[in-house]
């Protein structure tokens, strides 16, 4: 079975396959139209996020059998149209769950301990105690949405923190002993943080908008490690102006492109409200790393392979 790696992944990937028998093609830089001339000759792709799979893709991949996509979302893919056409689809949120977790934990104790602006005032020579003062994670209460695979890991991590975890899902009865699953409408009432843990869907996009900021009964911080297009942005920079919000963890954007690769090579001015968040001394901002650790590059890639070994 013949194999098209559309993106670069850890050496792991290509070895394991080989070792297994598979025939690997890598091309990192065709264009999509120069893919889809030749992607008949092939019974599987591995992609991360180079561009889309949609209905005119698979309708010339006429011998495809699966998809690997070396992390958690597929929606870059066209899931339903691949399924009708018997096409397997892997994807590896158990391969950076760890280190989403990590560093979701990571940019909420850093924004409650002020840790950037701190750090930056010292380097200029200012030294400013009680301007620093933080909050302790302790006796407060975070709030997920989403508990699947990093939502989970998430949990285990705050359980040492002697603080209130909630959870809220789409599916029922996914709550255990970090996290008590509750409705929407208790974790607006009772949440301290919020921490996004969801695919981008149809439910998730903008789902953090003024209305979901404005019912909530508390400020609160928000980090959000999942899709950057869940948050309206705008919003959110109200929310932050307002006070309602009191810091913001994003290590995703509103305003990245689909691959995720890149978002600052448009010719046109910044949003206005990602100037703000540039600016803001209580907001952390990240390329969309959470889960890109050298350990995690090693998880996804073993992750794909196994599940591709069960079924071939």
């Amino acid at each position: 079975m013949k194999i098209l790696h559309l993106d670069s992944n850890h050496p792991l990937m290509i070895e394991e396959l080989t070792k297994l028998g598979f025939d690997n093609t890598e091309d990192f830089t065709s264009t999509k139209t120069e893919v889809e001339a030749k992607i008949h000759e092939f019974d599987g792709i591995i992609i991360r996020s180079r561009f889309s799979i949609d209905k005119s893709f698979l309708d010339k991949a006429t011998n495809l059998k699966f998809i690997g996509r070396v992390g958690a979302g597929l929606e870059n893919i066209d899931v339903d149209y691949a399924e009708q056409k018997g096409v397997k689809l892997y994807n590896a949120p158990e391969g950076n769950r760890n280190a989403v977790s990590e560093h979701a934990l990571g940019m909420l104790l850093s924004l409650f301990n002020k840790l950037q602006t701190a750090h930056d005032e010292v380097v200029n020579g200012k030294w400013r105690r009680e301007a620093n003062r933080g909050y302790e994670l302790e006796g407060k209460t975070v709030g997920i949405i989403g508990y699947g695979n990093t939502g989970k890991a998430f949990a285990r991590k705050l359980s040492g923190f002697d603080c209130e975890v909630l959870c809220y899902d789409i599916l029922d009865e996914v709550g255990d002993q970090n996290a008590r699953q509750v409705s929407l409408d208790e974790l607006k009432v009772k949440a301290d943080v919020i921490s996004l843990h969801t695919p981008q869907t149809h439910l998730t996009l903008g789902m953090i908008n003024a209305e979901f900021i404005n019912s909530m009964k508390n400020p609160f911080w928000i980090i959000n490690t999942a899709r950057g297009k869940s948050v309206v942005t705008e919003d959110l920079v109200n929310g932050l102006r307002s006070g309602k919000v009191l810091g913001a963890g994003l290590d995703v954007l509103e305003y990245e492109k689909s691959s995720f690769e890149d978002m600052f090579t448009s010719s046109h001015q910044l949003p206005q409200a990602f100037q703000y968040l540039m600016k803001a001394d209580n907001v952390l901002l990240s390329p969309h790393v959470a889960g890109w650790t050298f350990e995690s590059h090693l998880k996804l890639a073993q992750t794909i392979v196994d599940k591709i070994d069960r079924d071939f």
